[in-house]
């Protein structure tokens, strides 16, 4: 049963495992570095819905129903749906799933909802709550521009600082332990704020929070960052890493080698112009249920440390001048 080890983390005893995992893109994701990685890749960003928003919430069902078949379930084995999105009211999870009887609970957690659904998955399976727990998430290029900055059709310049909303989905299955990957830990995130108020900037306003969790992941387990193959953020892209590599260098932690980041991973900033990089719930979401995953199942990776972080505004506070408080939340995942 899952102990609460201290500040916020929690040890999964029994190290429940990712039974099946799927990630679907837009068009633009699939013509990145991890194509060969993604489920689905659509064709174009409507995938054939009127709006944006209806767009959305396809992607997010095909990640959940690939994810399904590729582990051979049915929606009558999902005992708790974990999801959320972008968006007010988390409108695309929950029309997403509104056509299925799966007892649902909806999720905000900006771009870090990911990390979130998956721990929350874990911990009900790990305690017994449930059999088989699902999370999934999502984001749209387009319904996240028209909700938080102004629609695409305007063509307002992006900042050097900005990042490029992901059209993407990603969904994991958690069933009780039985292959890789396993979720051996959960650390739920505190709220940080940087003072940051430019909402082009969500890189710099999510550092802290990314640093704090994994400090206290890494202190209350009792690792180091030499433990891991790999600490995985999502989404701070390049200027939210180069903070975070600072705030660790003043602890006298070097974690350059072993970080990365979803953001920069999910496209080529040579050949598609994401200024400094990706965001969204979608992507930390698609690249983790896809590349990530499957290369702890295949023991490549041996130990990860993923810690999806978010921005924890709207319009209107953004509007008032307030700054953007951020949030992290971590799941330690292994092969073994």
């Amino acid at each position: 049963m899952a102990t609460l080890i201290k500040d916020g983390t929690i040890s999964l005893n029994t190290c429940p495992s990712v039974s099946a995992f799927a990630a679907a893109v837009g068009k633009m994701e699939g013509e990145g570095p991890l194509a060969s990685s993604f489920d689905y890749i659509a064709e174009d960003v409507t995938l054939g819905e009127s709006s944006w928003e209806k767009s959305e919430s396809k992607l997010q069902q095909i990640a959940f129903s690939t994810a399904l078949s590729k582990g051979s379930f049915s929606e009558k084995n999902i005992d708790v749906l974990f999801a959320g999105d972008l968006l007010n009211q988390c409108v695309s999870s929950s029309y997403g799933a509104r056509d299925t009887e799966i007892p649902f609970l909806g999720l905000f957690g900006a771009c870090s909802t990911m990390a979130e659904g998956l721990g929350l998955a874990s911990v009900f399976v790990d305690s017994g709550s449930a059999v088989n727990a699902a999370a999934v998430t999502s984001s749209h290029f387009c319904s996240a521009e028209r909700q938080f900055r102004l629609p695409v059709n305007y063509g307002g310049q992006r900042t050097p600082t900005a990042q490029w909303t992901a059209t993407a989905a990603g969904c994991a299955v958690v069933s009780p332990h039985n292959k890789a990957p396993y979720v051996r830990a959960f650390t739920v995130g505190k709220i940080k704020d940087m003072g940051i108020t430019d909402a082009n900037n969500m890189g710099a306003a999510m550092a802290a929070a990314a640093y704090d969790t994994v400090s206290r992941h890494l202190c209350n387990t009792g690792q180091s960052i030499d433990n891991f193959d790999l600490i995985l953020t999502g989404d701070l892209g390049k200027v939210g890493r180069d903070i975070l590599i600072e705030l660790f260098k003043k602890d006298g932690v070097d974690i350059s080698e072993k970080h990365n980041d979803c953001g920069i991973m999910l496209f080529d900033p040579k050949k598609q112009d994401v200024h400094a990089g990706g965001s969204g719930c979608g992507c930390s979401a698609s690249v983790l249920c896809s590349y990530v995953l499957d290369e702890i199942q295949q023991g490549k990776l041996n130990k990860v440390l993923f810690a999806a972080t978010g921005a924890l505004m709207s319009p209107t506070i953004v509007q008032q001048g307030e700054s953007i408080p951020g949030i992290s939340h971590a799941v330690e995942l292994s092969s073994c």
